[in-house]
């Protein structure tokens, strides 16, 4: 079989669980505070992946305004019973200090287009849900399960119950029935049944560099769950200097001609202080099975090239992508939190217009379109037209990780009404939000006409350009670090910065007037560069 290179969806897709129906593969992945909810990608071969639906699309399934930064949407369980896809998913609404609010749901759907049903409330005990029907019919619902009080652990353990559909509720008695091995941190759990075992795969260890994929097994679902002889059937905590690493939270499917992937989250971290800016991407790994245990092939360390049914054309994935939005807002597009998006964009005319609203990091309502940072290299433009009166004004082009970490090119004014260029960043800010002090001196632009914004990122270094109509493009500003857009510098640092690095426009009016700045077009165009390791 050809031979396929990790990750196989790049960029920020975490928490992967995949499901096989006939001979059509789907992953679902986690996307915290970006909206729509749920990313599910399909495929034929396990090699070329689609975005196909992001389910969770309006206000009656999700609406995160107030949720913080790598909160909202929690590793998604994607399931089918013969019948109908089941999708499972926590909004986290507080993770930071000892207590956390987690309100697990369910919804389904006849197809994986949709329509996607309203959701049922099932808990709010831990996160991470997971929805398994064994074969005699029966439902069964486990998530991790949250000690405030750390009795002994603050990852409690993996708590079972079953679901009655017809009810819309968990019902009957509930149990621990896994506490996990001492690497702790248990989570992340999905059921399966196979040759009279039940089996119960976790993620444990922490999404960072101890990650790793947790098998047990029992002959009764409530347990008690016997551990792998290998313990841990997936990761890069031994192995500092795989290409692949924090390596885990995974879930594993069989082909029709009967073998067995793991998908698990992975990433690529680059530059000396290991910074994944890619975020936490999906690979896959074949597996194999022996003596009623799962093992991955040549593991536990992750394999950079796995061999799987097909081909990866990956001419699409290098292509330039010329954005317009005469179709509306492409797919690759999301936005931060709010379902109601009449109030901060539209694609009226051909153009994206978007209403300036709250600063750009606010956790309720900010106008900001982006897409994923999915190479390590890559340039960005977009055409801005915007006629802001004062500096509570601005608008413009963003990389952009959350309110602790981003590098901003605005179109603003100074407070006499000049239209001016300037550049604010945030980097590494946590917990104070604040931005980079002295400012990069401003430059003065005519206060009518469109304004190119351009970003160049090489490796770690970002570099903004602009031009006026007719004119060149020039640089302005110094080079940026470009690492800081990561996961490991993202706020809470690698164990609690979830997300990835985006680009894309955004525009604030804190004035509370609503001015609009519209955008002609966004291109986004990989670049291949000495430094990037797709190859390491």
């Amino acid at each position: 079989m050809p031979l396929v290179r990790n990750p196989i969806l790049p960029g920020f897709n975490p928490d992967p669980s995949i499901l096989r129906v006939g001979s059509d593969y789907y992953i679902a992945t986690s996307t915290f505070e970006w909206y729509p909810g749920v990313q599910i990608h399909h495929s034929k071969d396990l090699a070329n992946w689609e975005l196909v639906v992001r389910p969770l699309n309006r206000k009656s399934q999700l609406d995160m305004r107030g949720d913080p930064d790598s909160c909202g949407v929690w590793a998604p369980c994607l399931t089918h019973d013969g019948d109908k896809f089941w999708l499972v998913y926590t909004d986290v609404k507080r993770k930071d200090g000892s207590l956390k609010d987690t309100h697990n749901y369910i919804i389904s759907a006849p197809s994986i287009e949709g329509p996607w049903s309203d959701p049922v409330f099932a808990n709010s005990s831990g996160f991470d849900p997971s929805l398994f029907h064994d074969e005699d019919g029966r439902k069964w619902f486990v998530n991790m399960l949250q000690d405030h009080r750390r009795r002994p652990r603050a990852f409690a353990g993996i708590v079972l119950q079953e679901f009655d559909p017809l009810a819309g509720k968990l019902v009957g008695p509930k149990k621990n029935i896994f506490c996990g091995t001492e690497l702790d941190l248990v989570e992340g759990p999905h059921l399966y049944k196979r040759n009279g075992w039940y089996y119960l795969l976790t993620a444990e260890g922490g999404t960072a560099y101890h990650h790793a994929c947790t098998l047990a097994r029992s002959r009764d679902i409530w347990g008690p769950y016997e551990v792998h002889p290998q313990k841990h059937i997936l990761t890069s905590k031994d192995a500092p200097f795989a290409a692949l690493q924090r390596a885990g939270h995974g879930d594993f499917v069989e082909t029709p001609d009967g073998k067995t992937y793991l998908v698990h989250l992975t990433g690529r971290p680059t530059t000396q202080e290991r910074r994944c800016v890619l975020g936490r991407e999906t690979a896959i790994q074949e597996a194999f099975w022996k003596d009623d245990w799962l093992f991955v092939k040549n593991g536990p360390i992750p394999s950079l090239r796995v061999e799987v049914p097909g081909v990866r054309d990956d001419s699409k994935y290098w292509a330039e992508q010329r954005y317009t939005f005469e179709n509306g807002l492409h797919k690759d597009f999301q936005w931060l939190r709010t379902p109601e998006t009449e109030r901060i964009f539209t694609t009226r005319d051909g153009k994206l217009t978007l209403f300036g609203r709250e600063s750009i990091g606010s956790w309720f309502e900010q106008a900001l379109v982006a897409r994923r940072q999915t190479h390590f290299s890559y340039d960005a433009e977009t055409v801005v037209d915007f006629s802001p009166t004062d500096e509570r004004q601005f608008a413009g082009l963003t990389a952009y990780y959350c309110r602790y970490n981003f590098f901003y090119l605005a179109v603003t004014a100074h407070s006499d009404g000049q239209r001016e260029l300037l550049i604010m960043t945030s980097e590494t800010s946590w917990p104070d939000g604040k931005l980079n002090m002295p400012l990069a001196d401003p430059v003065q632009i005519p206060n009518e006409g469109k304004i190119k914004l351009a970003l160049t990122i090489r490796g770690r270094d970002l570099q903004f350009f602009y031009a006026l109509d007719g004119e060149k493009s020039k640089k302005i500003g110094p080079v940026y670090d470009a690492s800081i857009i990561s996961d490991e510098c993202g706020g809470h640092q690698a164990h609690g910065s979830f997300t990835g690095a985006f680009v894309g426009m955004a525009c604030s009016d804190v004035n509370g007037t609503v001015l609009p700045a519209t955008f002609d077009y966004f291109v986004y165009g990989p670049v291949h560069y000495e430094t990037d390791r797709y190859d390491v």
